[in-house]
């Protein structure tokens, strides 16, 4: 009968985990001195050993020959044995997830009064213990607190938030780490020699790189593709197309489209990878790996040797890193990896991603900071490329800011009472009222100056062409018209304009005040 090489190749003793290896010598040590608690908690993500070490603890602690065996069980007494045949009564494994009820910790406590008959210690192991009731916890908390002394506990967790501080305290706590991708690559490679897999080396890192850490999920994800293909040479491309994977060529493709804000080049290239049958999770992780390696390519002078890729891919990508702003390539790895958690739990998976793809293109539409600055540096390249036109006098900006066709006349704006004194008076407080603003909205505000023909609508003028372009937000108008309420207890109705050369100096006055200015030469509005 057919045995998946995850459980084939688990480790059977301490020196044949990988990538724990603070863990693992810790344990060692203690059972080599003898030192051996009586409660352990083993949290970290999924696949990277916990179960694996706890079994291996089971053996060890129980092993006549684990002392002068450097820590590790020999795996050929009578004691390790029969833990391995699964058919000792001393050695008790556990699924919380199941078996979390009260009446389950009970019967474990009614197990603890009993010692063990083949051994020194009796071991219960409780794995993923997070999914015990809050009854079934108070029910082992007892236990956990004063255990007899040939009893040991060892809970396994993907979630240790989720475990009470009263247990947290009692145990000795292991923390195990995602496992690097080199490590999981050399696993791989020595069990494919065993094993007798032809496969290529560049598809055994792929499939560690794709693993995320866990070597259990990366021995699921080579038996999977040794299935596909079975007794043939594996290749790279084989691998991609069992994992439902995109090569470097289409992401190119996409980051191009992204790049350029061509929305249907971009949805294109979700279609053919749905048509292809790409999983879009894995698409996506994919990526933001290949926007990773083309931020590396921006920011470092030898990239080389920090990405995976052949030459070929190399060149490519540092095509596409010419015309990518590090900002702009920072703004779509955040995006992205939101996307991946976002889809991890998502039905709708294709309309989350392109849903991101198309928010990427439009950084118009955001309202945060990030948007701003992505803006912003979309308009320095276009100046530096020359493709950015500052508007001219007389066009509708222009005009609409009302420049002065004469420089050196006065514009006289005559305004009733009330309205000149509330206009004065905002006039007076309007750097107050624009700091008083927050995040981007008092970016764009900054440097601005206020006008008016009535008192009732307010004209904010901008010096500059490209803050005044990105003004017209509604959230910074309508934030400053909350802000000015508030202070004033009257609503103004704001009009952003872009502010004209040589434009004609207002002076406000109020009607009494109109005749001392009859000997000037004016322009009168209002």
């Amino acid at each position: 009968m057919y045995q998946a090489l995850y459980r084939k190749w688990r480790p059977k003793t301490f020196d044949e985990v990988r990538g724990q290896d603070a863990v693992v010598t810790t344990l060692k040590n203690q059972i080599i001195s003898g030192r051996i608690g009586h409660a352990y908690l083993f949290c970290g993500t999924r696949g990277t050993g916990k179960t694996s070490v706890a079994k291996i603890l089971a053996r060890a602690v129980n092993c006549p020959q684990a002392q002068s065996n450097g820590g590790n069980p020999c795996n050929k007494c009578e004691v390790c044995s029969s833990i391995l045949n699964e058919s000792s009564m001393n050695v008790m494994e556990i699924d919380a997830a199941s078996n979390n009820g009260v009446d389950n910790i009970r019967d474990i406590r009614e197990q603890v009064q009993y010692p063990p008959t083949q051994g020194r210690y009796k071991v219960f192991i409780i794995d993923e213990v997070h999914m015990l009731s809050t009854g079934a916890f108070n029910a082992l908390l007892k236990t956990l607190e004063e255990p007899p002394e040939y009893v040991i506990f060892i809970l396994a967790t993907t979630e240790v938030h989720k475990i009470p501080v009263t247990v947290l305290s009692r145990c000795q706590r292991y923390d195990f780490r995602r496992i690097s991708a080199a490590t999981i690559a050399e696993r791989l490679k020595e069990l494919t020699d065993a094993e007798g897999i032809d496969i290529e080396d560049r598809a055994i890192e792929y499939i560690a790189k794709t693993a995320d850490g866990a070597m259990r999920d990366a021995l699921s994800l080579l038996d999977e593709c040794v299935a596909f293909h079975p007794d043939e040479h594996i290749t790279y491309d084989q691998v991609l197309t069992v994992l439902g994977a995109a090569d470097t060529a289409t992401f190119a493709k996409l980051f191009k489209a992204v790049a350029k804000a061509d929305t249907a080049g971009a949805l294109n290239v979700v279609e053919e990878a749905v048509n292809d049958g790409k999983e879009l999770s894995q698409f996506a992780t994919d990526f933001l790996w290949f926007m990773r390696n083309l931020l590396v390519i921006k920011t470092t002078e030898d990239a080389a040797g920090l990405i995976d890729a052949s030459s070929e891919n190399l060149e490519s990508m540092k095509n596409c890193a010419q015309g990518a702003s590090k900002e702009g390539l920072m703004r779509y790895i955040r995006q992205v990896a939101e996307l991946i958690n976002r889809m991890r739990y998502s039905g709708q998976k294709r309309v989350l991603l392109e849903m991101a793809l198309i928010r990427l293109m439009t950084p118009q539409a955001e309202e945060d900071l990030e948007g701003v600055l992505a803006r912003i540096s979309d308009l320095e390249e276009k100046v530096r490329n020359g493709n950015f036109v500052r508007a001219e006098a007389g066009s509708p900006e222009q005009t609409e800011a009302g420049a002065s066709e004469d420089a050196n006349k006065e514009k006289v704006v005559r305004l009733e009472k009330a309205r000149y004194d509330d206009f004065m008076n905002l006039r007076n407080i309007w750097q107050d009222m624009v700091d008083s603003l927050t995040g981007p909205n008092k970016f764009l505000m900054k440097g601005t100056s206020v006008e008016t023909s009535d008192g009732d609508v307010i004209l904010i003028d901008f010096d500059k062409a490209d803050v005044y372009n990105m003004a017209h937000r509604d959230s910074a108008i309508e934030e400053l018209k909350r802000t000015v309420t508030e202070k004033f207890g009257k609503e103004f109705v704001f009009r952003p304009r872009l502010k004209g050369k040589g434009e004609t100096e207002t002076r406000y006055v109020t009607e009494e005040e109109l005749s001392s200015l009859i000997n000037m030469e004016i322009e009168i509005e209002g």
